[in-house]
């Protein structure tokens, strides 16, 4: 019988620091029709960041560009930074059967929803306020500052997670990333995800049957 080979589009949100990055990471090592959507940001790159690899580095200039141009699906403004999706690939990836996995901040996330509304949205939230702190300070990459104001952005993002499908506290990363897996292989069992094409398969394969010659009365007897 012919399967839905449709991926599903999964947005994971969270604040700086919920560890987002590191549960995706691992989830692509282990689901093989996993891909990730590159994000383009206008923002410098981190440590051993890569273009083309982690996101796609921009200037501020060639961002807006971009966006005259109609090249996102989603982009936002975040702690003076442009953070985009492009849209080249996306449904190319999905039709082929893929999950893509959009790794994008809060105001995007909720713009993808208003668009796509079969696509999952998971929620990463740090285990406490506290340890949120510790992990933007050890970070070492940005003043005292700027970390404040990320810890002030987390605060009013925490506030938004009714808004999403699911919630993942990221107290312990290997549970993290289990449940968050859990979380995209039950999503391909649901009756709204399969009925539509099940049936449809069903019916097809019961007219070959019908039709098949050496199907006759003796079949039917118990």
């Amino acid at each position: 019988m012919k399967t839905n080979k449709r991926g599903n589009l999964i947005v994971i949100s969270g604040p700086s620091g919920a560890g987002k990055d590191s549960i995706v990471e691992r989830l692509l090592k282990i689901n093989r029709d996993t891909c990730l959507s590159i994000s383009a940001t206008t923002r410098s790159p981190r440590g051993q960041e890569k273009d083309g690899v982690d996101y796609y580095f921009l200037s501020r200039e060639e961002f807006e560009k971009r966006i005259k141009e109609n090249e996102f699906l989603e982009y936002a403004e975040y702690n003076g930074n442009y953070y985009g999706t492009p849209k080249s690939g996306i449904t190319d990836k999905l039709n082929s059967g893929k999950d893509v996995l959009l790794v994008i901040e809060i105001q995007g996330a909720l713009k993808v929803k208003e668009l796509i509304k079969e696509a999952i949205f998971i929620f990463i939230l740090p285990p406490s306020m506290a340890e949120l702190r510790r992990r933007l300070v050890d970070r070492k990459t940005e003043d005292k500052e700027k970390i404040i104001n990320r810890f002030k952005t987390a605060y009013r993002e925490i506030n938004e997670v009714t808004k999403y499908n699911y919630v993942v506290i990221n107290d312990d990363l290997e549970d993290a990333v289990a449940k968050t897996n859990s979380i995209l292989l039950s999503e391909k069992c649901r009756v709204d995800r399969i009925e539509e094409v099940y049936l449809a398969n069903e019916e097809e394969e019961l007219h070959e049957l019908l039709i098949d010659k050496e199907f006759d009365n003796s079949d039917l007897k118990i």
